[in-house]
Parts: structure tokens; sequence; C-alpha cells
């Protein structure tokens, strides 16, 4: 499609939005680079005679913020019209998602069976051996997976920043008569690594977990989240995201 001449980031209820700045702050990157960059509800768009619009002119691509992965809530219409006309790059998309983000996937790669199919090397099924065992709940497994539920974190397939997740050891029965619903997936604990850094003067022992950011296929960052709770937050005093060093 070439390049594109307008950019929308699109988020929900945008002024409640805890990374509203960093919205901004990309807008500004994109308008510096010579493009027309808007921030917008997904209400503020219109999909008319083909193209995707915001106050009548064409949205170019679509940086989505959205956590209605599949674009199917009330108000989300016109984007998932534009996408599936092919009329708009939208990015992270309902295919992206279900490929790369849906936890339904960790149920494949953690099964060694499924790998040997693959064609993958030796080095790639190593790696995924570290995936921790992970099964769908259902009607078939839920007492099973109840029973043994603290060796478990419960979390819902299409879920995002750690809402609706659960520790086994902390669930409660009407909780539970949610999840063995379905969509929800068992994954077995494993244990944060622990940093002690200072914090207001104090040292505190802060949990910690890594991100690899990649696109198609290459390595272009990481970084690490330092945290406590059950769930990573961007909300522990002296939490949030750290740098990573390689040695």
């Amino acid at each position: 499609m070439g390049q594109p001449r307008t950019v929308a980031i699109v988020d929900d209820r945008l002024r409640e939005q805890y990374l509203l700045p960093e919205f901004l702050l990309a807008q500004r990157f994109f308008e510096r680079n010579g493009l027309k960059a808007w921030v917008v509800n997904p209400e503020q768009l219109r999909f008319v005679e083909g193209r995707l619009e915001f106050e009548d002119q064409a949205v170019d691509l679509v940086y989505n913020r959205l956590v209605d992965f599949a674009l199917s809530e009330s108000g989300h219409e016109p984007l998932r019209e534009a996408y599936m006309a092919g009329a708009v790059v939208l990015t992270p998309n309902p295919r992206n998602h279900a490929l790369l983000a849906d936890k339904r996937n960790l149920t494949l790669l953690c099964d060694p069976g499924a790998a040997s199919r693959w064609a993958i090397t030796s080095s790639q099924r190593q790696s995924l051996a570290a995936v921790p065992a992970t099964v769908m709940v259902t009607a078939d497994n839920a007492d099973q997976l109840w029973a043994a539920r603290k060796r478990y974190f419960f979390k819902p397939a299409a879920g995002h920043g750690g809402k609706a997740v659960y520790r086994g050891d902390k669930i409660t029965r009407g909780v539970w008569q949610d999840i063995r619903q379905g969509g929800y997936i068992a994954q077995a604990f494993a244990a944060p690594r622990e940093r002690r850094t200072r914090v207001d003067g104090e040292i505190q022992s802060l949990k910690l977990d890594m991100r690899l950011y990649t696109y198609a296929g290459s390595p272009l960052l990481m970084a690490a989240r330092v945290y406590q709770g059950q769930t990573t937050n961007f909300r522990t005093p002296g939490g949030g995201f750290a740098p990573v060093f390689v040695i």
C-alpha cells in the first residue's frame, strides 16, 4: 500500500488512559517525520465510500491500542469494516493477535508432540521447553484443575495486562464458577525472579520479568518489568520498566 500519509492512534476513553502520554509522544514522532497524526477514540472514525475517515480526512494507518482484539464490541464497527475491506493498515490487527498473542497458542507451544511435527531447529525446540505447561479449562478437566489449583495461574485466553488473571491458591469458588464456563487457560505456576532495589531510601525486593520485542522474527529491544503483587503492573512504587544489560 506504499507509504502512509496519515496515522490515527486509536483507543477507548482516551482521557482515562494511563499511557495517554505515550500516545502523544507517538503522535509527535509521526508528525516530525512528515505524517499527519491524530489521537482519537474509535467513535470518531467513519467508514465512508470505501475509506476510513477522521473529520473527513482519509486514514491510511491505524496504530491500534484497543484491547477488543477481534473488533467485535459496539463502537468499533468502522474499524472492523475498514479492516475487512482492506481499506486501512491496522496494526496490530485481529489476525496478528490470533497468530501471535492469543494465549490458547501456549497449549501448542508447550506440547513436545506438536513441536516435533514443525519444521524447526533443535535449538528452537529447546527454547520451547521453557514454556510452562498450559491447558485449556474445559468441562472435562475443570474438577481436576480445581483440585490442583495451587499449581496454576488461570488467565483469559484473549486477556491483557493481568486483567481477570487469578493465582490458583488465591481463587474463590465464586470466581471458579466463571472460569470453568470456558475461555480460560490454566498455566503451571512459574515463580518470578526477584531483584533488590532502593525505593525511597529503603531496600526492597521486587519481582521481575523480561520482555523481548521483535519484528519479522528479529529482536528489536529487551526490557524488564519490576513489580509487586500477583501480576505485573505500573503502580508499584519503584516499579515499572527497567533496562536490561546483556553481559
